[in-house]
């Protein structure tokens, strides 16, 4: 009797554990599911998971005007400079709110991976946070869990102009079409590559040409400056990240984000290229004051 209720018993623990697992395949199958039906907006992200590659230029300029001309030029996002520019979180509002509905989306370079920086970077409407320097695996989750809602960050919910923006579905699906660019610049952050790869929740790792050579004192093209891109390169890769650097880098393999230039070269090249036209281009009448150019 006693041998028969133990083989009843490892029967039932048997069936338990069957219906478990079942019912944990069942519970995957729904949330993927909901993951693939939720609305992404940030036709940068959607290029990024594709394994696209993606070019944003940068801007400086606390003009409209200007924002407007790179947002709508064909670039997938543009690198808002906060970090080294005198721009204020009202002049960056302001130019994302004057051209809401560019094909390039908006992504701001915090000055730090605080709560402050990056609450008021994602509340104007920024779907990318950028962060620089980050040396620590601290930093990079800072990184995180300022730039998402809960559950997965500690982003607070508060007023801003993203509603207006994105949808008043925003804050169901903010965190799936926010992308986290974390900026490794110096060997410190090198070192710790792989700490850093490992915090969930960042979407690209870029290689900071200026300051790997700025903070290492080794030139482009050097051993030792080498060596740290490579790392980078191989570290990022490895944990499924997509890698950036600077435009000029399009030709090094595994680089899918790029920052481009600032408005200041981009201008200094429109103009080169207009002098330099073929006269036979050229149109034979002068455009009408008030219509689009062509």
């Amino acid at each position: 009797m006693a041998k028969r209720c133990s083989s009843l018993a490892t029967i039932c623990v048997a069936m338990s554990c069957a219906a478990l697992l079942c019912c944990l395949a069942r519970g995957e199958a729904q949330v993927q599911q909901q993951k693939a039906s939720v609305r992404i907006f940030n036709t940068a992200k959607q290029k990024l998971r594709e394994g696209k590659t993606i070019v944003g230029a940068t801007v400086f300029s606390p003009d409209p005007n200007i924002y407007c001309a790179m947002a709508n030029a064909g670039y997938d996002f543009l690198w808002i400079e906060m970090q080294h520019s005198p721009l204020t979180y009202g002049d960056v509002a302001k130019m994302i709110w004057a051209c809401r509905g560019a094909s390039a989306m908006p992504f701001i370079r915090v000055p730090d991976a605080t709560e402050g920086d990056i609450q008021k970077a994602t509340d104007i409407g920024a779907v990318g946070i950028i962060v620089p320097t980050v040396d620590t695996v601290e930093k990079a989750q800072a990184a995180v869990k300022w730039s998402k809602y809960p559950p997965e960050g500690r982003r607070s919910q508060g007023n801003g102009q993203y509603g207006a923006l994105w949808g008043s579905d925003y804050r169901q699906i903010a965190n799936d079409n926010m992308v986290v660019v974390i900026m490794i610049e110096t060997p410190i952050g090198v070192e710790n590559a792989e700490k850093i790869a490992s915090v969930p929740g960042i979407d690209v790792i870029f290689a900071a040409s200026t300051d790997l050579g700025n903070f290492s004192g080794h030139r482009q093209g050097e051993k030792d400056y080498e060596a740290l891109v490579t790392r980078i390169h191989d570290v990022t890769l490895e944990h499924g990240i997509r890698l950036g650097g600077p435009q000029a880098w399009k030709g090094r393999p595994g680089f899918t984000f790029f920052q481009g230039p600032g408005e200041t070269e981009l201008i200094r090249a429109g103009a080169r290229a207009n002098l330099s036209a073929n006269p036979e281009a050229k149109p034979t009448a002068a455009p009408v004051e008030g219509e689009k150019p062509r």
